[in-house]
């Protein structure tokens, strides 16, 4: 009886430690946020461009949505979605020099090859969330490179994932919706930047 205490007691301790570290690490830097929104960003290519970028977009906030609910069908679906409109983005046509047009393509190309990998690896919840925490980053990359006309994004961090090495997550609203935990944790996080774009 006495050691069932002790292991209640312990349980307690450790699920108060997991807690404060994502409240802590949960606080939203506002002043930071606040300078990041009025700084509004170019976004300077054709509305070709950005209206494909807006497709691709509504495909990651989907596969986030599918991660978040822990829904695997979902999730590849989705990634397939998404692989399939980073490949069709308008590069070449974008009126770019040659070596430009190059580094976007080598950056949708491995954004592409990170959604291969999770959609053909079906290593589960954990694998395909590994890969979007690698395509999470990357699209951030990208969108601070193009631009997202008329958009903002809103690029979030959960210091709890992976075993407290923490992982980003890009999202069209302030609301932390965690794809990395789920119902677990649902709500921990912070943003950690803005992207507003003109």
């Amino acid at each position: 009886m006495h050691r069932m205490r002790i292991k209640q007691y312990l349980w307690i301790i450790a699920a108060g430690a997991v807690f404060t570290a994502c409240q802590q690490g949960g606080k939203e830097n506002t002043g930071t946020d606040s300078a990041a929104a009025a700084n509004t960003l170019q976004a300077p290519f054709t509305d070709e461009y950005y209206d494909s970028l807006k497709v691709a977009m509504a495909a990651y906030y989907q596969l986030s949505s599918a991660l978040v609910k822990g829904d695997t069908m979902g999730a590849d679906i989705a990634a397939m979605a998404l692989k399939y409109h980073m490949d069709s983005l308008p590069i070449a046509r974008l009126g770019i020099d040659s070596s430009r047009a190059a580094d976007l393509a080598v950056s949708t190309g491995s954004i592409s090859a990170e959604l291969a990998g999770l959609i053909i690896e079906k290593g589960g919840l954990d694998s395909r969330r590994s890969s979007f925490q690698m395509v999470s980053d990357q699209l951030y990359d990208l969108l601070q490179t193009t631009g997202f006309k008329g958009r903002t994004v809103y690029r979030q961090h959960c210091p709890m994932a992976f075993n407290n090495r923490g992982a980003h997550w890009l999202s069209d609203t302030t609301e932390v919706v965690n794809p990395y935990f789920g119902d677990e944790m649902l709500h921990c996080g912070s943003v950690t930047d803005t992207l507003q774009f003109q």
